[in-house]
């Protein structure tokens, strides 16, 4: 009875877009919307962090039935893997289907580095903190709430604002007497950060539940000129944990140094050979299955505003590899980065020793052509190639014995890239949808990762990501912020996106 009125109160909505009645609606909210949002992001959401995934997604389900959602929780069947949070707005008479795409999960946090304060602690201040922004109180409904106000904690910007965006938009919509232009499913994933390990399992369990005509993706920045992003693909990404092996022991530098090899210096070698002084890999063959971009897509790329003098002056940076070449330039082609260096201690606690290991982090970047299991294996024909015997576990005492230089190499789960076409009609209409609402940017391959070679894959659909949160959002790092600006188009945006024709 409850669904069959709420159907016959959807066909008396009107099918017109989101108009100018979305922004006013989101102005005289601003308050409410923000309280909203610091309540969801005080729930701690380290990916892998199962019980508190859990309680993220229960609190996205309570938030999404209040809004007639129909939301319930998906599952793999595996009570290790997250779950991810679905609901639907279906339209009567409707002729396409699209599913709108944030992750609720964050990355890994070391509370001792915010200086912002801890990080599932949300502070608002009236600034970037580097700039001087001092801590404000939680505005009432009547205060005054400026855009260039910074909302601090982990995933302001990465990606629970996705996810308030979305749900805030759905809340406009119905304020304004309007309905999607299409059947509309939301999908929250609890995973992605944790490199989506599970994802395809979900998508071809539920893969009738989830059937529809494209996916439109809301993560990642804005383009360093203010602008949003619409992005036609990501690149894809494989991490690797890399390992170089010194003695069994540690070992006084003293009495032992110029005769005992140090892992240490071994490893900084090694990852030295991997680049050259440009900045372009050095590893064979990592650029030799690229697709090339298509003439509009580089034309696109080229139209792409020019910030790199900009941000180096922002970042205190003289100079920055490729070349010369643009930052939108380079974000299309594949990258090795190292992400984090370990080998025994500094500063106070630094002591005189040779180690006995020295570990290295790595993240793979690949773009259309590239698969990530090559990749690795590219990887590991370089560490060979530099004398190195290549393992993937720890050595024994008899291969220690056997070989004088000794590298372990773990890959984890890893994705490919993917690009939807210019031409798509899904990529038409969500450029048509958004150009005057700041999405302005066109961008073929976006710098960051997401699963989208799965979507496709699993379900054979195209997606198009909308970026919008600031640039400089600190996201996977301490002190992460979302400008408030930001996340009022990110709902206006969304609303545009849902009403699209």
């Amino acid at each position: 009875m409850i669904r069959a009125r709420w159907a016959s109160l959807l066909l008396l909505l009107p099918t017109v877009p989101a108009s100018a009645q979305v922004m006013p609606w989101i102005e005289a909210n601003r308050a409410r919307i923000l309280a909203d949002y610091v309540e969801l992001l005080t729930i701690p959401n380290v990916a892998g962090d199962i019980p508190n995934i859990r309680r993220n997604a229960d609190h996205i389900v309570g938030m999404m039935r209040a809004r007639g959602l129909s939301p319930r929780l998906l599952e793999t069947g595996d009570p290790s893997a997250a779950p991810a949070v679905y609901g639907e707005w279906l339209v009567p008479g409707a002729t396409r289907t699209l599913v709108l795409y944030a992750h609720y999960d964050g990355q890994p946090v070391a509370p001792e580095d915010w200086k912002s304060g801890p990080p599932f602690t949300p502070v608002l201040r009236s600034e970037r903190m580097d700039k001087g922004g001092e801590v404000l109180e939680l505005p009432s409904e009547s205060a005054a709430i400026r855009p260039e106000w910074r909302l601090y904690a982990r995933s302001a910007s990465d990606d629970k604002a996705g996810v308030m965006a979305i749900i805030a938009a759905v809340d406009a919509l119905k304020a304004a007497g309007k309905r999607p232009s299409f059947n509309l499913k939301i999908f929250l994933e609890g995973e992605e950060e944790a490199g989506s390990p599970n994802l395809a399992a979900m998508l071809a369990k539920h893969r009738e539940l989830l059937r529809s005509d494209g996916w439109v993706i809301f993560d990642g920045p804005d383009h360093p000129s203010g602008a949003g992003q619409v992005v036609l693909g990501v690149r894809g990404v494989v991490g690797v944990d890399l390992a170089i092996y010194g003695p069994v022991r540690p070992l006084h530098s003293g009495h032992y140094g110029n005769w005992a090899p140090n892992p240490a210096m071994m490893l900084s070698r090694l990852l030295a050979s991997m680049k050259d002084e440009k900045g372009r890999v050095a590893v064979a063959g990592f650029y030799d299955d690229v697709v090339p971009l298509t003439d509009r897509e580089r034309k696109a790329v080229e139209a792409v505003p020019s910030v790199d003098d900009r941000l180096r002056e922002d970042l205190g940076l003289a100079a920055t590899e490729g070349d010369g070449r643009s930052l939108a330039a380079l974000i299309q082609e594949p990258s090795l980065n190292v992400g984090g260096i370990r080998s025994a201690d500094v500063g106070e606690s630094g002591r005189n020793v040779i180690p006995t290991i020295a570990e290295a982090r790595l993240d793979l970047r690949l773009v259309m052509g590239n698969d990530h299991v090559r990749q690795v294996q590219k990887l590991v024909r370089h560490i060979e190639g530099q004398g190195y015997k290549v393992l993937d576990r720890a050595p024994t005492m008899a291969e220690r014995r056997q070989w004088p230089m000794i590298a372990t190499v773990k890959a984890g789960s890893g994705y490919n890239a993917e690009r939807t076409s210019l031409d798509a009609p899904l990529a038409t209409s969500v450029i048509a949808a958004t150009r005057d609402h700041g999405a302005t940017v066109i961008l073929p391959t976006m710098g960051g990762s997401l699963p989208l070679f799965v979507l496709r894959e699993t379900l054979a659909v195209p997606s198009v990501g909308l970026a919008l949160a600031n640039h400089d959002n600190n996201q996977h790092a301490e002190d992460e912020n979302l400008r408030l600006g930001h996340l009022w188009r990110a709902i206006d945006v969304a609303a545009a996106v849902m009403t699209m024709r």
